[in-house]
């Protein structure tokens, strides 16, 4: 059976509709920066006109593609506008701003650095203070997500001066929400391997949060005033967060069930996918686990409306691990096998190994002992191939210990690996088939209920007096849990100002003349041009000959050559900004490293860790302790090197 013709992207449909005037077949078009190449060359040899005409084509082609959620087309579209050039100042700080979104979303951060100090440089040339503030405001945002959060609270607090300066109530609500991220991400990096328990932080790190809370009360109080309902729900949702590292689980469970109200209220189905995780999250440390579920599944199935399948692992790994409390193994079984399914369908190699993992204790915990050697061998294997070294020493150790309490060695296990392997994949094969079929989770499993703590310890040699170690345990590490997963700030939903660097950027559209963008090609466009940049503006601080994509005309030269004092300005925010761009070239041109091997299917900040510390600490009472064991002696594990904790 023949194929149909290749439907066009719409960065194809936008060449053809650009560059071609008409409708193209896929075959008969180049790669995008080819076709895009050409057409700017063409248009350099055409008169002003038409080159002012071209560009702003390119840069409205490049909006309408970043706002369809092709950054990567519409980045291609802006730059070609760049290379055309303009002469119209307030049309190339647009473009400049819009490029370090699209930048931004495509986590090139050092692009996106580069374009919006190139928008403040120009905002500050034509005298465009509320321009000024915002562009500040991007780089606060964009230097946050560098971890220079110094750097970024000062272009934060000086987007905000401006925006009281100028009256500016929507820009000031912006500006002291971000202040609250930055103080919010920063007391999220002081709390990474931070290891006192929620409440007791160091003071640095409390001052520090506290701060947040403090912005992000500002903010609330501001979009209140101005019945900015969407802004409130993400206040809500950053308090409850914030609250949340601060350990007042009760004020983070408050403040997230408004965001849920809110996120109804929209019909924001991803904002509220995450309040229930929040939510689920926070009380966990509660102790109030069957509620907790209940949140999960909910995280679970808005997951799967929203064919979300990265969520939807999160969710079953985060349902797995809390049966896993609950000490319904079967359950956890279950949703652990579907945590496996996803991962391996997403090829992301290190969230199969955390199934793994898991997995091999759940079967331990039931007394099967040959499935968990079959998951830690698994486990042991997926670590070698991706580097893992210390999840790879605690798998060994793991793999060893049930070897040992088998009694077999690896010989033995050479001939009935594939057993194993066999049993593995049908219950792999089973949770498909249910997965598809749309059973509800867990039915297919017998329900185990909540076994008693204090017969648990007893089957494991201990004392009952100990049944606060394992809770007490699960607090102390889930103080350096953070929450990306949790607030996602990457793309604007519904109608939402992204909490990310295009979050006070307007259209191009609302920044030029309608006249211009809806007959840019007639005669009118250079009187309009010509016109708009007719005054002559007093600030002349900064030097613009390295501006890419500006053409300087007598129409705009005007303000771009002052009569008066050529001297740079003295302030210290300009001083900063044109230090710390001149310095660390290396950190401006790539993206932070990242922080260990990344699991797209386990929540970023891995927030149950604590239960693989927790049970790799116990790996004798818990994984190969066989009953007519339990009176011989035994000498206590060294703690392994953190296995897949992030």
């Amino acid at each position: 059976m023949a194929s149909g013709p290749c439907p066009l992207t719409g960065a194809e449909r936008a060449v053809c509709r650009l560059v071609h005037r008409g409708p193209r077949p896929h075959a008969m078009l180049r790669p995008l920066h080819l076709e895009l190449q050409v057409y700017v060359d063409k248009t350099r040899t055409k008169r002003k006109h038409r080159m002012e005409a071209s560009c702003l084509e390119l840069a409205l082609e490049g909006e309408r593609l970043c706002k369809a959620g092709d950054f990567k087309g519409g980045t291609a579209f802006f730059e070609a506008a760049v290379q055309v050039g303009t002469e119209d100042l307030k049309t190339l700080s647009a473009i400049y701003s819009q490029l370090g979104n699209a930048y931004f979303y495509l986590k090139e951060y050092g692009k996106a650095l580069e374009y919006h100090k190139h928008d403040l440089t120009l905002a500050r040339t034509i005298g465009d203070r509320i321009g000024e503030g915002k562009a500040s405001g991007n780089l606060g945002n964009t230097l946050k997500v560098l971890g220079r959060f110094d750097e970024a609270v000062v272009c934060c607090q000086r987007h905000l001066d401006i925006s009281q300066e100028q009256g500016d109530k929507v820009g000031e609500a912006r500006a002291l929400y971000n202040i609250g991220n930055v103080c919010h991400a920063k007391g999220k990096q002081q709390l990474w391997g931070c290891t006192q328990e929620p409440g007791d932080l160091p003071p640095d790190v409390r001052d520090t949060l506290r701060r947040a809370t403090g912005f992000y009360e500002m903010n609330l109080c501001l979009v209140k005033e101005l019945g900015d309902r969407a802004a409130q729900g993400r206040a809500y949702g950053n308090l409850g967060n914030t609250h949340y590292l601060l350990g007042n689980f009760v004020e983070a469970i408050k403040f997230h069930r408004q965001r849920l109200s809110i996120a109804k209220e929209f019909g924001d189905k991803a904002a509220e996918r995450r309040a229930y995780s929040n939510l689920g999250n926070a009380l966990i440390f509660l102790g109030q686990f069957n509620t907790a579920t209940e949140y999960y599944r909910k995280t679970l199935q808005l997951s799967r409306q929203l064919r979300d399948q990265v969520m939807e692992a999160q969710a079953c790994y985060s349902l797995g691990n809390t049966f896993t409390l609950l000490q319904q193994y079967e359950r956890a079984i279950d949703y652990h096998l579907k945590h496996l399914y996803i991962a391996q369908e997403l090829t992301d190699r290190v969230g199969e190994g955390r199934a793994c993992w898991s997995l091999g204790n759940a079967y331990v915990s039931l007394g099967n002992h040959k499935q968990a050697l079959h998951y830690a061998r698994k486990h042991l294997d997926i670590c070698k191939e991706i580097g893992d070294r210390n999840g790879e020493l605690t798998a060994r150790m793991n793999v060893e210990q049930l070897m040992e309490a088998l009694g077999v060695n690896e010989s033995d296990l050479s001939p009935s690996s594939s057993e194993f392997e066999m049993q593995g994949n049908t219950e792999i094969l089973v949770n498909n088939i249910t997965h598809f079929q749309g059973i509800r989770d867990g039915l297919c499993l017998c329900r185990t209920r909540l076994r008693c703590l204090s017969f648990l310890f007893q089957k494991l040699g201990r004392d009952p007096s100990d049944e606060d170690c394992f809770f007490d345990l699960l607090s102390k590490f889930q103080s350096s849990r953070m929450d990306d997963q949790r607030c996602h700030l990457d793309e604007p939903q519904n109608g939402d100002n992204g909490e990310g660097s295009a979050n006070s950027m307007p259209s191009l559209n609302e920044m030029i003349d309608p006249a211009i963008t809806t007959s840019p090609q007639t005669e009118e466009l250079f009187d309009l041009i010509a016109s708009s940049q007719s005054r002559r503006l007093d600030d002349q601080r900064v030097n613009v000959g390295n501006l890419p994509g500006l053409r300087i005309t007598h129409n705009n030269l005007g303000h771009l050559v002052g009569e008066g004092d050529h001297q740079e300005p003295s302030d210290d925010f300009f001083n900063m900004l044109i230090k710390c761009q001149s310095s660390r070239i290396d950190d401006q041109r790539c993206s932070p490293p990242e922080a260990g091997p990344h699991a797209p299917t386990v929540p970023d900040e891995d927030f149950f860790s604590l239960i693989q510390r927790v049970q790799a600490k116990r790996m004798d009472e818990q994984r190969v302790q066989l009953p007519d064991d339990q009176d011989s002696p035994q000498s206590p594990d060294p703690e392994p090197p953190g296995g897949f904790s992030s």
